[in-house]
């Protein structure tokens, strides 16, 4: 997909894996369309993009679990730069716990804004890329979306059931000119983790990517329009696996999970 004078819509933008998608973007000509809660991260955001690689971009502070406020926010950015071209949703939430601990409102915070809120938003910009015969959906997934990771529950739900939504999505607008893309990172070195999640991976040497490099391969995925993308080696052999052979996986994971379990439940030192 040529991305130069395209028009995407990228939420969490603010975030460490969004502001350098935001950067990528710019820099192949796109305009973009930046959406957060966290309104000073975006405007600081906003004024350091700015002029890189000629595209025009715009901010919008939205709560998007605000139903009022995401689709409001969504049909004024409409009016104001008219079709979107792209739409690609990063804004997520993550919690390492227990299940059994898990706290119910955060529980359900996960789902809506990994999984509810990507599908609002889709249905609320498709029927025009539709009636264009052109666009681009892109949902940020991760390989906990394919690997149910013990004490990652939610999270990793909330990523399966978008990875099964882009899939079946696809199948659906097969023919109409508007692809869909799902793009699982591994873990990546962000603010989305605390503190107990990065004493974690060093205690059992989980690899973590960079947001730039993250970044630049999703946008790289964008332009190459790949449908399904696993970032990270070993990570996406591991994916192939475990959709053959999950009771092979469990054995494999059994020592790591115990390991993990002393920083889920609250082993910050």
């Amino acid at each position: 997909m040529e991305l130069k004078n395209k028009w995407a819509v990228l939420t969490g933008a603010a975030g460490g894996i969004g502001s350098e998608v935001a950067r990528e973007l710019l820099e192949l000509g796109a305009n973009v369309v930046l959406l957060d809660r966290d309104t000073e991260a975006l405007d600081k955001l906003t004024s350091k993009l700015q002029g890189i690689g000629g595209g025009q971009i715009f901010s919008y502070g939205v709560d998007l679990l605000n139903r009022d406020s995401r689709r409001n926010t969504v049909d004024a950015l409409v009016r104001q730069h008219g079709r979107i071209d792209v739409l690609i949703n990063a804004a997520g939430l993550l919690s390492y716990r227990p299940f059994a601990e898990e706290d119910p409102i955060l529980l359900e915070r996960i789902m809506q804004l990994n999984t509810i809120v990507p599908m609002l938003l889709i249905r609320q910009l498709l029927p025009s890329m539709i009636e264009h015969g052109s666009g681009r959906v892109v949902n940020i997934g991760s390989t906990f979306g394919s690997i149910a990771f013990a004490w990652f529950a939610a999270y990793s739900s909330s990523k399966f059931a978008l990875r099964g939504f882009s899939e079946a999505l696809r199948r659906e607008l097969a023919g109409t000119g508007v692809s869909v893309s799902y793009i699982a990172p591994r873990a990546v070195k962000t603010d989305l983790n605390t503190t107990a999640v990065y004493q974690m991976a060093e205690a059992t040497g989980m690899n973590m990517d960079s947001p730039q490099w993250v970044a630049q391969q999703i946008v790289r995925s964008i332009v190459a329009d790949r449908k399904d993308v696993y970032l990270g080696f070993p990570e996406s052999m591991f994916v192939r696996i475990n959709a053959l052979w999950p009771r092979l996986v469990d054995m494999a994971l059994r020592k790591q999970n115990a390991d993990m379990l002393k920083f889920a439940k609250g082993g910050e030192l």
